[in-house]
C-alpha cells in the first residue's frame, strides 16, 4: 500500500485502510496531521486538469469533493 498526497496538509502520508462492514468500506487518513476521510469507490472519474483516471469522491465531516492525486487538484462537490 503506498502513500499519497494529503488533501489536507500536502504531506506524503495519506493511505488506507479497507473494512467490509462499512459502508464506504475505504477510509483514508493522514499519519502527518490526522485527517480522515471516506471514499466511495462506485465515484471515480477522469481528472480533467491532467487526464487520468485518478480522480476519487471523497468525504469528510465538512465537505465532499473530488481529489486527484495525480496532479493534487481538489474540485469541492459541496459543504455538509
Amino acid at each position: 500500500m503506498g502513500l499519497i498526497t494529503c488533501p489536507n496538509c500536502q504531506d506524503q502520508a495519506f493511505t488506507w485502510s479497507y473494512d467490509e462492514e462499512n459502508t464506504p468500506p475505504t477510509t483514508w487518513g493522514c499519519s502527518n496531521c490526522g485527517y480522515i476521510a471516506r471514499e466511495d469507490e462506485s465515484f471515480e472519474r477522469i481528472c480533467v486538469t491532467c487526464g487520468i483516471k485518478n480522480e476519487m469522491r471523497l468525504e469528510d465531516d465538512i465537505k465532499i469533493y473530488w481529489y486527484c492525486h495525480h496532479c493534487e487538484k481538489t474540485t469541492l462537490i459541496s459543504d455538509r
